[in-house]
């Protein structure tokens, strides 16, 4: 696998305990229970047999609480278990390197999947996290290989008719859901407070799913007073400014405004025509797509159809395989002159608007065109190259980057759609309290991220005369991710157990304060059109484990230590 680049930091201990729930649950390795509900034994190779101690990745507490608090729920339902868990705490641009470019040396980690316009279809999650042909380098980073859900994962996207798709939708969250494929934890409550002394509030625009941080805010909020420019937070680093590259949720909050796309997902949730002046079906497997006129990059050069066509082939090089999964169905693109192009799909897909078209940043040909040529006889792939000056067509221009600091970008005032604000300044504060004090003061006028208590942050609004809060449920979904390269997370009755045994009502209460709905799929409650509402997802608590883990074979030693099945060793080491 050709790989990014590489970026070293140091391991950031942690041992702080998180109060009287989570007591039991430090960042040292959990010791074993000694439950007298255990059925105990002692084989004669059950040293050889005994798991090792597991080791779950997370970032530190002061940055993200509520993912620190969830991996200690987690090592306590394993010390239940009579599993060992050592928690290791680290900044993401870390974990991140961790769980993309290593992925046979990891065993579970915090994830998430942040809401953007385009995962309103569920065509995204359904595909693009599970199919296998993802596994190797793109999003399907756990290694899940399920023939049957392949199949179905491919039919969905040829599947006009909207029931028919819907029932498919359903039947790839049974799957995902029986398999355990992902450790669901929450749908968090997404908590956004705005200062609207600064910003006129009828200019703050929601989206279902998405809240009020996205493009049409940024595009529409007006200022109402002296200060121009929207200062927002974020509370881990931006590791990459790059068309081509999902680097993570804030990563996405910049690209998304320096490049554009041909269609965007509008308030409504539904792909309206942007970059391009319209989209036409001529069949159901040809595009027209006619480009806006006068359109130009940053540098002044004019956006033709031979850019549109270069960023949707060059994920097709093998220099893009993040965004492969979105361009594969695409059989040829032709440009019928300067700014008509058609699009011929090798058949039917039914989120190809969604998924495809309001997806892809326009990249310019005459930048990339050469690097991505360079590439190919290199190692390292497109996610690797960082431009000086990234230049895109957005609404917004790239003005600054200083990392672990700041992201500024200025308007363009040029674009069709010019921003009402000055600037767009994102600044990096990863101690949640800090944030807060922040919006507070004045310092930042728009929070974007906040992990922490949502009740205190509600009280602090209330006790304010400039703030606003606004809460909607996530689109995306909180999780751990179990490496299935590995044992014991490639036996799914393993993961059915750590499932059952983990409660994620518990976790919506405690870590959240209500501020969340637990999780059992990868569609929100959001989108309550493609979410099933009745899926087998384990359940019943730290009993219903051990009886799943019984019924599979294993077995617990004389100390209460879990112990793989008669037959099975232990293949990683302690």
């Amino acid at each position: 696998m050709k790989k990014a680049a590489k970026w070293k930091y140091g391991l950031m201990a942690t041992t702080v305990l998180l109060g009287t729930v989570l007591s039991a649950c430090t960042s040292e390795t959990q010791t074993q229970p000694k439950s007298t509900d255990t059925p105990k034994t002692e084989p004669a190779d059950a040293k050889s047999r005994e798991i090792r101690t597991l080791q779950i990745l997370s970032r530190p507490q002061a940055s993200a609480p509520d993912e620190y608090e969830r991996a200690n729920l987690i090592a306590g339902a394993m010390k239940e278990l009579g599993i060992n868990a050592e928690i290791k705490a680290m900044p993401y641009e870390q974990q991140s390197d961790i769980v993309w470019y290593k992925r046979d040396e990891w065993d579970m980690t915090g994830w998430q999947m942040a809401a953007r316009p385009e995962r309103l279809d569920p065509d995204e999650f359904v595909y693009n996290l599970f199919h296998s042909s993802t596994a190797k380098d793109g999003y399907n980073f756990i290694g899940y290989n399920n023939p049957e859900y392949d199949k179905i994962a491919e039919q969905q996207r040829i599947t006009v008719d909207r029931e028919e798709r819907k029932n498919l939708i359903f039947k790839a969250q049974e799957l995902i859901a029986s398999d355990v494929a992902y450790l669901f934890n929450v749908h968090p409550k997404l908590k956004y407070v705005y200062n609207h002394q600064v910003f006129d509030p009828n200019s703050v625009v929601e989206m279902a799913g998405m809240g009020i941080r996205n493009i049409w805010t940024y595009l529409n909020a007006a200022p109402i007073g002296q200060q121009k420019n929207m200062i927002l937070n974020s509370n881990d680093s931006v590791q990459a400014l790059n068309p081509f590259y999902i680097s993570g949720a804030f990563d996405s909050w910049v690209t998304e405004l320096i490049w554009d796309r041909l269609m965007r997902i509008d308030k409504d949730g539904l792909p309206k025509p942007w970059a391009a002046e319209s989209v036409t079906w001529k069949t159901d497997t040809l595009i027209e797509i006619k480009l806006r006129a006068n359109m130009k990059w940053h540098d002044g050069k004019p956006v033709t159809a031979e850019d549109v066509k270069f960023s949707y082939e060059a994920p097709l090089t093998g220099e893009v395989p993040m965004y492969k999964p979105f361009v594969e169905i695409i059989d040829k693109i032709d440009i019928k002159d300067p700014l008509t192009l058609e699009f011929t799909l090798k058949r039917p897909w039914a989120a190809f608007e969604t998924a495809s078209l309001s997806k892809l940043n326009l990249v310019p040909k005459h930048i990339w065109g050469p690097i991505i040529e360079d590439l190919k006889n290199k190692p390292e792939n497109a996610e690797s190259y960082q431009e000086k000056t990234p230049i895109g067509s957005g609404p917004f221009k790239y003005e600054n980057w200083k990392f672990k600091e700041e992201v500024v970008l200025s308007a363009n005032t040029e674009h069709f759609s010019p921003p009402k604000i000055e600037k767009w300044i994102m600044r990096e504060i990863p101690n949640t309290e800090a944030s807060l004090g922040m919006i507070e003061n004045g310092e930042i006028n728009f929070l974007a991220v906040f992990p922490g208590d949502g009740q205190l942050l509600q009280q602090k609004v209330e006790a304010s005369p400039n703030l606003t809060m606004v809460t909607t449920t996530d689109l995306g979904f909180q999780f751990f991710a179990m490496n299935h390269r590995r044992p014991p997370f490639n036996d799914v009755a393993f993961r059915r157990a750590l499932a059952a045994a983990v409660d994620r009502d518990m976790m919506a209460q405690v870590v959240y304060k209500g501020f969340a709905e637990p999780g059992d799929s990868v569609i929100s409650p959001a989108l309550p059109i493609w979410k099933n509402p009745s899926l087998p997802y384990p359940s019943g608590g730290v009993e219903e484990a051990k009886k799943i883990l019984q019924e599979a074979g294993y077995e617990w030693d004389a100390a209460g230590k879990l112990l793989y099945p008669a037959g099975k060793k232990e293949e990683l080491g302690k």
